[in-house]
């Protein structure tokens, strides 16, 4: 058995994080490792800590690499630095709380790759109102069967329904085959509620593409070269990876953050924790501004009202 490598210490910030067994290769497809993970999430340090900001987050952790085990990690364990934030949270069908992973401040995130965390999936809600979502998220989540020609041109449907509501709407990679367009809103409504008005846009989006795009609730109804608006995305205690996260594949692909302009030409697996820092480098993140505009949720809701769709 190989002898594990000696730990290092970063500098993040003010604080010095230390990862152990640095060298441990994470992602097989070019070898990248724990530190080259640690370096990747410092590259991009401002667009990671935007996305995760003050949200409970959830992570998921690979501690023999992406090859092995993988962990669904929502409760901070014992033993974390006592600087670390955390955010309480309920689970009403157990009636059990869980303190999760609360970023502030980067080396929150260094940590959570100490711990062996990839990936990270932070609610759509913040801690100062954890059951009120300020975050509704569009997931364009293709089929097996689907092309990405498909995915960009319900894309584009769904840039045209938000222009037409007026709400902004800021697209990313899924870090896998699909997209997801994040969209800022006002935190007056609860999850049901949020959903009901995902369920609302889905449907529009399926009126005005309905050889491309599907809100088939069950997957084995689903016809599987269509494109499915996964509106439950926005469902309390439902999380995906943020922005900028690495996804636990062996390729290391990363969710991330990409122009209107860029959809026609995009090609998702392109972007890895190998290309993405330069990219951050040369554009910076491209979500700075998401927090500027907040959309009411009046107008869908109204919608989902029209028709009769349930929370």
């Amino acid at each position: 058995m190989a002898k594990d490598s000696p730990a290092v210490e970063l500098d993040v910030g003010d604080r010095a994080v230390r990862i152990s067994n640095p060298d441990r290769v994470y992602f097989p497809a070019r070898g990248e490792t724990k530190l080259d993970l640690a370096r990747y999430y410092l590259s991009v340090g401002d667009g990671i800590v935007r996305a995760l900001r003050e949200r409970p987050c959830m992570m998921h952790r690979f501690p023999s690499g992406v090859s092995g085990e993988k962990v669904h990690q929502k409760r901070v364990p014992h033993g974390a630095p006592p600087w670390l934030e955390t955010v309480r949270v309920h689970f009403p069908r157990y009636n059990r709380y869980a303190d999760e992973l609360c970023v502030t401040e980067l080396a929150s995130v260094i940590w959570a790759v100490q711990m062996s965390t990839v990936e990270f999936h932070p609610w759509n809600s913040r801690r100062a109102d954890t059951e009120r979502p300020d975050e509704w998220r569009i997931d364009l989540d293709p089929m097996p069967d689907c092309p990405f020609d498909r995915v960009r041109r319900v894309a584009r449907v769904a840039q045209e329904v938000l222009d037409e509501l007026g709400a902004v709407g800021w697209p990313k990679t899924s870090g896998g085959n699909g997209l997801h367009i994040y969209v800022r809103i006002e935190p007056r409504w609860g999850f049901s509620d949020v959903r009901r008005a995902a369920l609302a846009f889905a449907r529009e989006v399926e009126r005005r593409a309905p050889a491309d795009a599907t809100t088939t609730w069950w997957r084995k109804d689903r016809d599987p070269r269509m494109l499915f608006v996964d509106f439950n995305q926005n469902a309390r205690d439902h999380t995906i990876a943020s922005a900028y996260s690495v996804r636990g594949v062996p390729e290391a692909t990363v969710s991330t953050p990409i122009r209107w302009d860029e959809i026609d030409d995009v090609d998702p697996h392109e972007f890895t924790i190998a290309t993405v820092p330069k990219r951050f480098a040369e554009l910076g993140d491209l979500h700075a501004g998401i927090d500027d505009d907040a959309y009411s949720l009046d107008t869908l809701l109204e919608w989902a009202e029209r028709d009769n769709l349930d929370s």
